[in-house]
């Protein structure tokens, strides 16, 4: 499989198919890894595949009109005969006003996932002394806590059953973060997860590592995987297994995960024939946390009307990153956060002309400008929930990227 950084043609390397054996092909996603550059490339890694798109060639209009609409009419009129389908790559707000941050690269070079690529397995390069960062909580962890404590009142009076609360930390220094240096060590931490990194405002780039498939349509077929329900990994093997066998039995965790599968399952039925939803869940990992996951597959009564953005589109957002009943919640967010999310939890990931693509819950992530990163992490509250607990759950959940960037809190 070619994964020249050369093409004549902006998408003359065909998608490849995740249902076909995979091709050994020792460095082709690791070479798009390391070459990463932030002031013209986006880059998505998925467990199916690897992409890297070089330039803009058109850059989606943001008006009134759904998401959706625009990335279909915009991907239509770049349609060439004999030319693979182009591709839309990007990142999409929490606000459904907020501004969608999406493009059409000049070239798009694919390669199989990272997690089947030997290489990634080799120790990170060196990559030059990392920033002396200085760090600031926002909000405080006491006045995260008081918010978590609020919530957790108004729950048990009736007034709602859910809400997500994030908390932001703010790194500066004296010099702008190395993004690739920190996009590989993302990376090889979880090459099995969703990692990305792709402009999301002027002079803005978002990254990050995200363990959670929104959802992901290949021809009639969907896919979408829920997680909800959070532990953190411990150092040691035994109290390890005892954490992800707790979270299995967590009565307060398995009910915040089946709201978030219910909803799921409301919003994808009215597109499918069939939808096939298991009645447990299961557990999934990353370096750093265990969480509860539930995949939702389906087959599409219509494929030529549902493209994978159409289906993000109507999920999002999800109770695992929003709450219930959804309104509300969004209103306890903004009376709750002392800052815009901007795309932070919000949908990133890339989808071609045909409508196939695959949508990330954009967690785990930060967004850098100049010499600033913000990092964000959320928990669930419910009404079992205490101050305590969920301040150390997003304070977990921070790990991943303090892990990358070598700062601590």
């Amino acid at each position: 499989m070619s994964v020249s950084l050369h093409s004549a043609s902006p998408h003359s390397v065909p998608l490849p198919d995740p249902a076909a054996p995979a091709s050994v092909s020792p460095g082709a996603a690791t070479s798009l890894l390391d070459a990463y550059h932030p002031a013209t490339d986006r880059f998505v890694a998925t467990p199916h595949r690897t992409l890297l798109g070089r330039g803009t060639a058109a850059v989606i209009p943001d008006d009134s009109r759904p998401p959706a609409v625009r990335v279909r009419e915009t991907l239509d009129g770049l349609r060439r005969p004999g030319a693979a389908a182009p591709v839309v790559v990007g990142a999409l707000p929490f606000a459904p006003d907020g501004p969608t941050a999406l493009a059409v690269p000049d070239m798009v070079h694919w390669a199989p996932p990272l997690r089947e690529d030997p290489l990634v397995a080799l120790p990170v390069p060196h990559d030059g002394d990392r920033p002396d960062w200085r760090v600031t909580e926002v909000p405080s962890p006491e006045r995260y806590g008081a918010a978590v404590a609020a919530a957790v009142a108004r729950m048990r009076a009736g007034e709602f059953d859910k809400v997500v609360l994030a908390r932001s930390l703010e790194l500066t220094s004296g010099h702008a973060p190395d993004l690739p240096a920190m996009l590989r060590r993302l990376a090889r931490r979880d090459p099995s997860g969703y990692t990305f990194a792709v402009p999301s405002g002027p002079g803005r780039t978002l990254i990050g590592a995200s363990p959670e498939l929104l959802v992901a349509r290949r021809g009639g077929r969907l896919t979408a995987n829920p997680l909800a329900g959070s532990a953190p990994r411990s150092e040691d093997l035994a109290e390890d297994v005892r954490r992800a066998v707790a979270l299995l039995e967590s009565e307060k965790d398995l009910h915040e995960h089946a709201v978030v599968v219910a909803a799921v399952r409301e919003a994808l039925a009215p597109f499918c024939a069939t939808l096939q939803v298991p009645e447990r869940p299961t557990l999934v990992r990353t370096a750093a946390m265990w969480h509860l996951s539930t995949t939702v597959t389906g087959e599409l009564a219509d494929p030529d009307t549902a493209t994978a953005l159409d289906l993000a589109s109507a999920l999002h957002p999800t109770p695992a990153v929003c709450g219930t009943p959804t309104d509300l919640a969004r209103r306890v967010i903004a009376e709750s956060e002392p800052f815009d999310r901007g795309a932070y939890t919000g949908m990133v990931g890339w989808q071609d002309a045909d409508g196939d693509g695959e949508w990330v819950v954009t967690i785990r992530c930060a967004e850098a400008e100049g010499n600033t990163l913000r990092l964000f992490a959320g928990a669930g509250v419910v009404a079992a929930s205490t101050p305590e607990a969920e301040t150390a759950e997003t304070a977990a959940k921070f790990r991943t990227f303090l892990h990358a960037v070598g700062a601590s809190l």
